[in-house]
């Protein structure tokens, strides 16, 4: 343990990257964001069907797994400060690009860039949250970061009215990705290594490094690839980020359509549910930490949260036979609170189970099954959306994945020992 020779005799510096992550995590949800929210306006704009939209969206989340993979290997390798700076320039000219778009290609091609380019984020968010947190804060630290989808999601209904009527719908693409450059600037300026900061002080890094030494510092994929513990992450992840996707991509234009909402009316639902997920991402996050705390192993408290977030989510399965608009945005709000914290949760069991030499490229391959199962489900949304009473299968199937994703996980990491990869 080494600290800088001008660190301060007392320091809370993790919470200040904890935040870094947090408005990078805002800003991806931004740019991806504007896309789902005016669903209804390029289709009427471009003149697309649902297949076509459902088709472009497939294809943010083809580059998005592909990306992710890459970018947890590209991170491990070169490191989290460089890593990430790359990243955010080249997801934050994606953003703007659909504003050049002319045809469904070419803003399919703007959206697969902006998915190569965001899916470096939580492989490098979960790593720095590795590296900056002792084990027992680290599902509260992912559960702060993570929040920021919330808050980026709840920003799009509010100010894209806005962009659209000052910038048009061009514009708005713009402007919101140059949000990209200005997290780059803070990102340069604040982030190194905890034991290189001149802002952490001795008993902050002795803390963050209370952990027992890892022994191991890089791990190569072929190791990691048969192993259970990974395989418990990806299987869950391509189980249920497909209904993350759902509620960007798909949920604004739902409620416009059958609710007969404008772009205008529709941001009161789609902000309070994104709200209430804030509190869901915090929370969940905490629990486990709680549970941690009074004596639980680190597995029961995990699986314990996980199956919590899980019942939550159950009731999705009933919203197509509701007809009261502030009915389904309460039940759609718990469920979307509840994958917050799951996701919380699920993203700290890889640091769990893997030394920190491993965490991005673990998240990133769980992430290129997570992007798969979106890739599917995008496409099979477009075409049931066409179908009569579509919905009900769509909703059936976000209500039910979560419990099936944790028997897994268990029925993969049963004792939850820390894989053995030496």
């Amino acid at each position: 343990m080494t600290a800088s020779a001008n660190a301060p005799a007392a320091s809370r510096y993790r919470w200040v990257i904890c935040s870094l992550l947090f408005f990078a995590t805002v800003i991806a949800y931004i740019d991806r964001g504007i896309f789902g929210y005016l669903k209804e306006t390029l289709q009427s704009e471009m003149g697309w069907d649902s297949v076509t939209y459902g088709n472009i969206s497939a294809a943010f989340k083809f580059a998005y797994g592909v990306g992710i993979c890459a970018a947890g290997w590209f991170t491990d390798r070169l490191g989290i400060r460089r890593g990430f700076a790359i990243a955010i320039v080249m997801w934050s000219v994606a953003a703007m690009s659909p504003g050049l778009a002319h045809s469904a290609v070419t803003f399919g091609i703007a959206m697969f860039c902006l998915g190569l380019g965001e899916a470096a984020n939580f492989p490098a968010c979960i790593k720095t949250v590795a590296e900056w947190f002792p084990r027992k804060e680290r599902a509260l630290a992912t559960g702060l970061f993570n929040s920021g989808a919330n808050l980026g999601n709840m920003l799009v209904p509010v100010v894209v009215p806005f962009l659209v009527a000052t910038f048009t719908w061009r514009g708005s693409f713009a402007v919101a990705g140059s949000l990209g450059f200005v997290w780059l600037a803070a990102w340069l300026w604040l982030y190194a290594k905890p034991e290189q900061s001149k802002h952490v002080s001795k008993a902050e890094l002795a803390h963050i490094e209370s952990d027992p030494a890892e022994r191991l510092d890089r791990v190569p994929w072929l190791r990691l690839a048969p192993r259970r513990e990974m395989w418990a992450f990806a299987v869950a992840k391509f189980l249920t980020d497909p209904v993350w996707w759902f509620y960007t991509f798909w949920l604004p234009g739902y409620w416009q359509r059958t609710f007969h909402l404008t772009i205008e009316s529709n941001r009161l639902p789609v902000t309070l549910a994104f709200g209430v997920a804030t509190a869901g991402s915090i929370y969940g996050g905490y629990l486990s930490g709680a549970l941690i705390k009074r004596g639980k192993s680190v597995g029961s408290a995990r699986k314990t949260a996980l199956l919590l977030c899980a019942l939550a989510i159950t009731p999705m399965a009933i919203v197509p036979y509701l007809h009261s608009l502030w009915i389904v945005v309460a039940l759609v709000s718990v469920a979307m609170a509840a994958h917050q914290g799951w996701s919380a949760n699920l993203f700290t069991v890889v640091s769990d189970l893997f030394p920190k030499a491993a965490v991005a490229s673990v998240v990133g391959m769980g992430g290129l099954m997570g992007a798969a199962g979106g890739v599917l489900f995008d496409i099979a949304v477009g075409h049931m959306e066409q179908w009569k009473n579509g919905f009900v299968l769509v909703f059936f199937i976000c209500g039910s994945m979560y419990l099936l994703a944790l028997g897994l996980l268990h029925l993969l990491t049963p004792k939850f020992a820390p894989a053995r990869l030496e």
